[in-house]
Parts: structure tokens; C-alpha cells; sequence
């Protein structure tokens, strides 16, 4: 590592992203933990964290950061057509621990281990509780079989992870947060970083700095925003209208 991150205390404030590395490309400190106040406040300022089993929690706000404006999204006629067929029975916040699971599970293509370690699936699950996790669910004959999850404050939606045990049914999920993101008045997905799949979806990278000044504009309190729990079948009305 070049340069120098901070070592974060119990009460340390997170440096401005500005001091982030340029290699590796984000990584802004190291320490600290997985409270939600330390969360909450790090998700406000375009942080998140990132790390191994058996490494000290890393905190990363990489520069240029993947965002999907939910009017950007890219359906493709295959996935307007599954959306349409209804093969998934789609939920929001009926499975939240069993999503992330899920995803830790999941292998990732250049990835020897998950990032999503035992303390992190704990620490999502409190954010979950307090109202700030949410997990979009694609079901089939009962079982789930894909899903995404991430934490929503203000005007930002803060995408973590996805996962699909068959073809379409992660994007299915993504279709509906985008209509349910449409009715809260969302503007923005933070996908964290550049992937082929994502910029598919029609993700994009835009500058940190811009990052910064959008979570400014949107995010304006701590509190958890409203209206995420809903009744399961508009959730599902949701992803028909929206494709």
C-alpha cells in the first residue's frame, strides 16, 4: 500500500474520502467497527466496508463509483419477458438474513472468499431491524432462488450484493427495487464498483467527488426513510409496470 490510511478508535471520525488511496484504489481506513451508528455514518459520507475473514475491518470510497440512476436502468427484451411471465414470486424484506447468506455463498468470478464474513451478516441484520436493510426476494414453488440487499438512506439506495440459483432471477429482483425505488422518490443505486454485468444494467461510473456532492444533495438525516414495508403483490405489480 502506498501512502497512508487512518487507524480507526472507537470514537475516531472517518477522514474525508478525498484522502482515500489511489492504490488500492479506495481504501480509506482501517479499524473500527460495525455499530450502527459507525455504519449509518459511514454510508452518509460514501463509505463502506470491505474485508476478509481474519482482517481488520477495511473501509474503502474508491474513485471513479458504479451508480445506477433508477431511470437508467437497462432492461433487455429477454428480461422484459421474464418479468412478464411471472415465474418469480417477488418479496421485499420477508428473508433479509437468508439473502445475505446467500450471497456469501455465492462464488464470484476472481474471488477466492466472500467479504461478507459472520460479523458482517450480523452487523447488516441490525441495520436491518432498525429499519435501514432491505432485501428485494425472487421466489419459485417456495423457495427462494435469487435476491440483492442493501441499505436505503435518504434519497440513496446503497446496493451490497446479489445472488441468483437460476438465469434472470437477481435482475428480476433489481427490476422491482428500481419501481419500488421510482414510488419513494430514489434517485440513485450505489453499486460500489465497475463491473461488466452491472454497466449492462446501466450502471455507470461517475467521479467521487460527484459521488460525494449527490449523497450531499440527497441524503439529508440518519433516520431510516419510509415506506418500504409494503404489501408483497405490489411489489409485484411494481415489476410488471416497470418493464
Amino acid at each position: 500500500m502506498r501512502g497512508m490510511i487512518a487507524w480507526l478508535h472507537a470514537r475516531t471520525p472517518f477522514p474525508p474520502v478525498s484522502a482515500a488511496l489511489a492504490d488500492p484504489n479506495g481504501l480509506l481506513a482501517v479499524g473500527g467497527d460495525l455499530a450502527p451508528r459507525r455504519l449509518v455514518d459511514a454510508y452518509r459520507r460514501g463509505i463502506y466496508p470491505w474485508y476478509s475473514q481474519g482482517q481488520p475491518i477495511l473501509w474503502w470510497s474508491p474513485d471513479p463509483r458504479m451508480v445506477l440512476f433508477v431511470d437508467e436502468l437497462r432492461v433487455s427484451r429477454s428480461l422484459r419477458r421474464r418479468v412478464r411471465s411471472e415465474r418469480f414470486e417477488v418479496r421485499i424484506d420477508t428473508a433479509f438474513r437468508a439473502v445475505v447468506t446467500a450471497c456469501a455463498r455465492t462464488p464470484r468470478g476472481g474471488q477466492a472468499g466472500t467479504w461478507i464474513t459472520p460479523e458482517m451478516i450480523d452487523a447488516y441484520e441490525r441495520l436491518h431491524r432498525l429499519g435501514y436493510g432491505h432485501s428485494v426476494e425472487t421466489w419459485r414453488g417456495g423457495e427462494l432462488v435469487g435476491g440483492l440487499y442493501g441499505l436505503a438512506l435518504g434519497r440513496v439506495f446503497f446496493g451490497e450484493s446479489m445472488f441468483a440459483c437460476e438465469p434472470d432471477a437477481s435482475k428480476v429482483a433489481l427490476v422491482a427495487l428500481v419501481a419500488r425505488l421510482r414510488r419513494l422518490g430514489v434517485i440513485a443505486i450505489d453499486c460500489q464498483q465497475e463491473t461488466a454485468h452491472l454497466a449492462s444494467l446501466g450502471a455507470r461510473p461517475i467521479p467521487r467527488e460527484r459521488f460525494a456532492g449527490l449523497l450531499a444533495e440527497l441524503v439529508h438525516c440518519d433516520d431510516p426513510p419510509p415506506g418500504w414495508h409494503l404489501d408483497p403483490q405490489d411489489a409485484g405489480r411494481g415489476v410488471s409496470s416497470t418493464a
